[in-house]
């Protein structure tokens, strides 16, 4: 067994393409080493800014000699086909076998390849992976082919066993492997050999370079804490910064630096968002006033002065960074104060969609939307409508234009500063939340209005344009939307028939969009009301039919035209509106699937409850999921569902046989068998109870009345034969079994269940 170790050393790799270029190297490598017959232990990758490494452990020292036996073409098959064989194979006519076969005769081709020594496998795989290494962006250098991120210093590639270490003999673009690699830029540039892995990252550490980044990451944390921790403070968390922190340097150094006070009154988003995109400072905070006070920032080399001069460079800059931000908090903070108002005229200039309209013509739908929710969530009708006005009006302040990831945390500023409302304000900041499956649900009952209202409208207009997702594309985020739709409104119990909501939303964007596009039409035709001949009555009135005319078939108009010699305005239309709320309801039915599967729910329990009714009402869905998944997991589960399946399946090959329903008059004067009779009586028992538990959606307990028919149900199939000889007794048999089919779907769909 040998170990192989391999380094790229290049000029430095961006942090952000660093954990992706570590895990293609490691696969790409093993991968064709495997390909080419080698097997191996372990394998580990690692990177600093200035190298890409690979650690190999128990890799064979040469691969196994290989014998293939490949069929080839009938010995008189077309001599086309007798030459792509031998091509294929590499072989000539006269290395062939021929074999009978059972349709004749036939080629064979015996493929024997030696065993290879590692070193020229290796070599022949690195020489690939390097070649052909994907990076999101790559450049060339001087005079050569190779592309790669940056440019490409030196190759390291060791095999090593217990006789000792040899270089793998490989040259790329110039540039050949060896055995030496060097460490910190500034601190120990000198090149030095290494033996092996142990040895390599010894001298490593010795050069002032830490080679793995999860070992720089913890100790960018630990020091970090530390210099907090002896001022009293505390280090904001931001794990995506600590990493990319730990992909910018090869010997961390962290130093902490003050904030002046003149910028302590910004809100301490603005100076944690402003340092971390500018300068990716992390942000020290006083638990105490709750402000952000201090910073750490991670230098990548010791200095003399134990970072003085580093500081006070950072400090400057950091000045000017910070001095950009208040300007514009106090500029934003005027218009705050006067009412926003100017804020609100902007947003008719931002475009949502080409095809949706302004940032205002959306905020108008979103306000009626969230009246519309509010009673539903428990919030004030008035309030959520202010407050859906006002959410988006942060996207014209010009902090937000700086740090667009500000806007809502802004929003909540700016609505407190103008004496808004604070449960107006908070939706402000709340209603994009949920953002992904891991973000907090709002539960303020304002927020939660809005940020349903913001996300229906988002899913209902795209769905309206017909720009749904497609596969793996999703450019508008829909997914996330909806997901976030279905979390709100578990997340908070709410009680909504979503249909009702997604047709009002529809009809508020058609008619929105077909007046705005009358407006701007008639605005634009009148241009050319002389040279056309038209009058501006005539224009307008063609317009404005054209216009309501296609609100009221639920269209949307997506543009409108003359047609020369006809005197008459025509559009064109984006699609009838009529089968959205159907088709945007199963949308969010499928992202409901994938919530409930996460928590273990089977997909066909889930689909035998979308099947029921009121299944537009999510939280009356997820009751009666759970407990039907509850009680499928217990022991009678199984068993009463194979019951109620064998009698819908022995129901409907009656049906089809006899071309009648059978459904009404099964009689207990009739039953021929105490099981019968014991099953009649345990359908009285069980029917009102598990529609007295279903009206008042206590859906445990209508799980377990119907549970109780497990027993009796299993007693009738063992001693009744339903199709008797006796006309009379199989009617009345099969009318039976229509009552268990029909106990059965007073809870749930069960023939959608699986065995």
């Amino acid at each position: 067994m040998m170990d192989l170790l391999i380094e790229l050393f290049s000029e430095e790799i961006p942090a952000r393409m660093q954990p992706k270029a570590r895990e293609d190297l490691r696969r790409l490598m093993t991968d064709g080493l495997v390909e080419a017959g080698l097997t191996y232990r372990s394998a580990g990758a690692f990177s600093t800014p200035r190298r890409l490494t690979l650690a190999v452990e128990g890799l064979d020292a040469q691969s196994q000699p290989v014998r293939e036996e490949r069929k080839g073409p009938r010995t008189d098959a077309p001599e086309a086909a007798l030459q792509g064989f031998l091509r294929s194979t590499g072989l000539t006519l006269e290395q062939l076998e021929k074999r009978a076969e059972k349709k004749g005769e036939a080629y064979f081709a015996v493929i024997e390849r030696p065993g290879r020594p590692a070193a020229e496998i290796v070599a022949e795989v690195l020489d690939r992976v390097i070649r052909d290494f994907l990076w999101p962006k790559s450049m060339r250098w001087g005079s050569g082919n190779l592309r790669w991120v940056r440019p490409l210093h030196s190759i390291l590639c060791l095999l090593s066993d217990e006789a000792g270490a040899q270089v793998v003999k490989l040259t790329v673009d110039g540039i050949a492997a060896g055995d030496t690699t060097r460490g910190h830029r500034f601190m120990a540039p000198a090149a030095f050999a290494v033996t092996g892995f142990d040895d390599y990252a010894a001298k490593l550490r010795r050069a002032r370079v830490m080679l793995d980044p999860a070992e720089r990451e913890a100790a960018i944390r630990q020091e970090a804490a530390n210099l907090a921790f002896a001022r009293g403070w505390e280090i904001v968390p931001d794990d995506a910064l600590m990493t990319e922190l730990a992909g910018l340097v090869e010997w961390p150094v962290p130093l902490m630096g003050v904030i002046e006070d003149r910028f302590l009154s910004l809100p301490p988003e603005v100076l944690q968002t402003s340092m971390k995109e500018h300068q990716k400072f992390l942000s020290a905070r006083n638990p105490s006033t709750g402000r952000i006070e201090g910073y750490v920032t991670v230098a990548n080399i010791e200095t003399p002065d134990h970072g003085a001069t580093i500081l006070a460079g950072n400090q400057r800059v950091l000045a000017a960074r910070l001095s950009d931000a208040a300007f514009f908090w106090q500029n934003d903070l005027r218009e705050a104060k006067s009412g926003m108002t100017d804020w609100a005229e902007g947003l008719k200039a931002v475009t949502f969609h080409a095809k949706l309209g302004s940032q205002a013509d959306r905020v108008e739908r979103i306000a009626a939307l969230a009246r519309e929710i509010a009673p539903a969530v428990g919030a004030d009708p008035a309030l959520a409508e202010q407050a859906a006005k006002g959410a988006k009006l942060d996207l014209r302040s010009a902090m937000v234009g700086e740090f667009p990831e500000l806007q809502g945390t802004m929003g909540r500023y700016y609505a407190l500063e103008a004496g808004l409302d604070a449960a107006v304000a908070d939706a402000a900041r709340d209603h994009y939340s949920p953002l992904g499956p891991s973000d907090a649900v709002p539960s303020a009952p304002v927020s939660v209005a809005v940020a349903l209202a913001d996300k229906l409208d988002t899913l209902t207009g795209f769905w309206a344009i017909d720009e749904k997702p497609t596969g793996s594309k999703d450019p508008y985020a829909l997914r996330r939307a909806a997901l976030g739709v279905i979390r709100l409104v578990l997340g908070n119990g709410v009680r909504l028939g979503l249909l009702n909501v997604i047709r009002e939303s529809g009809a508020r964007i058609s008619s929105q969009l077909s007046w705005a596009t009358y407006i701007r039409v008639a605005d634009q035709l009148w241009d050319y009301g002389e040279t056309l001949g038209f009058s501006r009555e005539e224009i307008e009135k063609a317009a404005a039919r054209l216009a309501t005319e296609a609100a009221q078939k639920g269209m949307i108009v997506s543009h409108m035209r003359w047609v020369d010699g006809e005197k008459e305005v025509f559009a064109d239309y984006s699609g009838d509106l009529s089968e959205l709320p159907r088709d945007l309801l199963a949308f969010l039915h499928d992202r409901l699937k994938v919530h409930l599967r996460d928590q273990g729910i089977r997909h066909d329990v889930i689909d035998a409850v979308l099947a029921m009714e009121n299944n537009d009402d999510l939280t009356l869905v997820v009751a009666r999921t759970t407990a039907l998944n509850d009680m499928l997991m217990t022991a009678d589960g199984p068993n009463l569902l194979q019951g109620l399946k064998r009698a819908a399946n022995i129901l409907a090959q009656a049906e089809a046989a006899d071309g009648v329903e059978y459904s009404f008059g099964a009689d207990p004067k009739f039953a021929d068998t105490d099981a019968e009779r014991a099953l009649f009586a345990a359908l009285d028992a069980a029917e009102p109870r598990i529609r007295s538990a279903v009206a008042a959606e206590d859906f445990p307990a209508a799980m377990t009345a119907i549970a109780a028919l497990r027993a009796p149900v299993d007693a009738f199939f063992e001693a009744v034969q339903v199709n008797s000889d006796n006309p009379i007794l199989r009617r009345n048999r099969l009318n039976l079994l229509s009552r268990i089919r029909e106990a059965g779907r007073l809870v749930a769909d069960f023939g959608r269940i699986e065995g």
